[in-house]
């Protein structure tokens, strides 16, 4: 506080008094009356001053904090000097404080990282006025600066079909990419120059979520060896066959003929002449008789009989040759001798016959496959290593690589859930939903399944209708006909650590839209994550080097509502026949999701971690509002107004706090 200037004429009159020495007792008594008045009139109004300039103080702290948590994507603008000017405002009254003339005028020079004040007001003396003292002049400064001390923010992101959506030129999922990167941009904006500690996890999700890489990372022996499976079998049909083993030893036989004879050119024997028949026939001579002539020829020929032997011939043939003579009429009854050659192949067999030997076998054929449930040995699947199964064509093998999608570990298909510090989680045998408990390496039911979309099949059964028919999921243990169910994984969840501009951007651009709707195992899992006393708590845990404390936060995004499917592969199997959600495969199921996932906001929420949640496009729900921190929930109807959403939350995971 400046004090205005005493008069010279108080201060005259003081000092004679002072040092007379032959006044009376009224003078005296008149002069210290004068000082005292002084005296307390100066603490009166000294006190109001103190006062007020405290009161003037606070609102100026007041606005400019208001100031700089509405300061948005163009800095320190109109809106946001409206709003520091309004909380100054309402902190600071003229009337109310018997002041006038109060001013506040707020700046920034730094785009409204910082947001600096200068406020002042006058106050009227009480007493001091009878000494010349009519005013005090009161002013201030006051500075708010964003600043983030230590902070984890887990990020647990709807990434399912919805979210391929186009609205405004962009999909949901590329408004969501941007706003996570100007997310980062504001907090590493906040922490320039100091040296506070800030780390991002992510749990991107739809029907299961990717964490395989991080269990197998803490320990292989957290995923199950062996799984039971809603998928298939084939069945095979024995055939017997008999199968040709070779030749039994020969037996030989032979055999002989001749071929029909051929008439070769007839030849004038002699140019004698004879007058009648008889006395040409009577002179000719006789014919010859059969003889070889030329070489003889081999051949061989195998062929199978109509008894299914085979037959080896070997025919040795020769040919022969004989001549014969005879009379001819020529005119004038003139009658001469002529021959020919008779021609036929003397033939000799071999035959080589042998019976054939068959060995009886029997194999096994393909016949159909038996829809049901099967246990399947996951040990190798688990290692991100190659695994042979027989369920490829026709039952042959077939090999999968799994991707890092989990089935949740052991559970109840109870109604209602609930989670008190003092009880802990009800019922207490729901593991799924405990986000701190360690597996017992000997216990497969606090144990995680790898989801393994190669083997899963629902089972079908056929629906008449008017004029045909169709197949559905059926409620029967095993069936021959089924079909393999929709599978979805997203990409892989990531601890939590400190990441450049870079990296998260990367990560951000990595999210893709894909599955259905399943809050429970995003936020279970986000939990899980963040938890201080669970799996990851060595990571949650890890100090920072400044030493200070962290705090730490869940941001829920989703652009949609609870939507389960009973008939797709989730985190919970195919739930119409797993039924470790509902009773019969399908009543309340939204519901008893949606009673599973407030059960784990409630956890996470007592381990003094906020919960941020936003609804892109949808209501908020109820649930939704339940399962947020007090004044933590948001309604983001476009790609600006989920920015800004992200935008305030950055504000909040800063630390907004008066510089002076």
């Amino acid at each position: 506080m400046q004090p205005g200037t005493r008069s010279s004429r108080t201060i005259d009159l003081t000092r004679d008094i002072v040092r007379s020495v032959s006044g009376n007792v009224l003078p005296l008594t008149g002069a210290a009356m004068f000082v005292l008045a002084g005296m307390v009139g100066g603490g009166v109004d000294i006190s109001r001053s103190y006062m007020v300039k405290n009161r003037l103080q606070n609102a100026c702290d007041a606005g400019v904090l208001a100031g700089r948590r509405a300061v948005g994507d163009n800095g320190f603008d109109d809106t946001a000097e409206a709003q520091a000017n309004a909380y100054f405002d309402a902190n600071f009254d003229d009337n109310e404080q018997s002041t006038s003339t109060s001013q506040f005028v707020p700046t920034s020079t730094d785009n409204g990282n910082t947001v600096e004040a200068l406020a002042s007001a006058t106050l009227p003396t009480v007493v001091m006025g009878i000494f010349g003292y009519d005013n005090v002049n009161l002013s201030v400064s006051c500075s708010a600066s964003m600043s983030v001390g230590n902070s984890d923010v887990m990020m647990v992101l709807d990434s399912t079909g919805s979210m391929g959506t186009w609205s405004d030129g962009e999909t949901r999922m590329q408004s969501l990419q941007n706003a996570m990167k100007n997310f980062y941009d504001t907090v590493d904006t906040a922490t320039n120059n100091t040296n506070a500690r800030i780390r991002f996890g992510f749990v991107p999700y739809s029907s299961s979520v990717n964490v395989g890489h991080l269990i197998y990372a803490q320990n292989p022996d957290y995923l199950v060896d062996s799984w039971p499976i809603q998928s298939r079998e084939a069945v095979f049909e024995t055939v017997t066959v008999d199968e040709f083993a070779g030749w039994e030893d020969p037996e030989y036989s032979t055999g002989s003929g001749t071929s029909s004879i051929t008439y070769g050119d007839s030849e004038l024997e002699s140019n004698t002449r004879y007058r009648n028949r008889n006395q040409c026939e009577n002179a000719l001579p006789d014919d010859e008789d059969w003889a070889n002539y030329g070489g003889s020829s081999t051949e061989t020929d195998t062929e199978i009989n109509d008894e299914g032997q085979q037959v080896t011939t070997t025919t040795e043939s020769q040919w022969q040759r004989s001549k014969d003579y005879f009379c001819v009429r020529h005119s004038r009854n003139r009658y001469y001798q002529y021959y020919r050659y008779l021609w036929r192949q003397q033939l000799a067999y071999d035959y080589e016959i042998q019976d054939p030997i068959y060995v009886t076998t029997e194999t096994l054929e393909f016949d159909h496959w038996l829809y049901k449930e099967v246990e399947y040995d996951t040990s190798t699947f688990k290692t991100f290593a190659s695994a042979i199964t027989p369920t490829g064509y026709e039952g042959g093998n077939e090999s999968s690589t799994w991707e890092g999608c989990i089935e949740e570990r052991s559970t109840v298909s109870d109604s209602s859930f609930s989670y008190s510090t003092t009880w802990g989680l009800s019922p207490s045998d729901a593991y799924d939903l405990d986000i701190d408990l360690v597996p017992d390496t000997s216990d497969d039911e606090t144990k995680w399944a790898p989801l393994w979309p190669d083997l899963a099949y629902y089972r079908t059964s056929w629906v008449n209708t008017w004029g045909g028919g169709y197949y559905r999921i059926s409620d029967v243990d095993e069936s021959l006909t089924g079909d393999d169910p929709y599978s979805f994984c997203p990409q892989q969840a990531r601890l939590l650590s400190e990441m450049t501009e870079t990296e998260f951007d990367n990560y951000a651009d990595s999210l893709f839209p894909e599955g259905n709707t399943y809050h429970d195992i995003g936020m279970i899992w986000g939990g899980r994550l963040i938890s201080k006393n669970g799996l990851f708590a060595s990571n949650v845990n890890s100090s920072p080097t400044n030493g200070g404390s962290v705090a730490r936060h869940v941001i829920f995004m989703t652009d949609g509502y609870m939507e389960p499917n009973n008939s797709v592969q989730s985190a919970y199997g195919i739930e119409f026949h797993d039924r470790r959600v509902t009773d019969n495969g399908s009543s309340n199921h939204a519901d008893r999701h949606t009673e599973r996932l407030l059960a784990v906001c409630s956890q996470i929420k007592a381990q003094g971690t906020r919960i941020w949640v936003i609804a892109f496009g949808p209501t908020l729900t109820s649930e939704l509002e339940t399962c947020a921190s007090s004044q933590s929930a948001f309604t983001a109807n476009n790609a600006d107004e989920l920015n800004e959403t992200f935008q305030e939350i950055a504000r909040n995971v800063g630390e907004l706090r008066v510089v002076q």
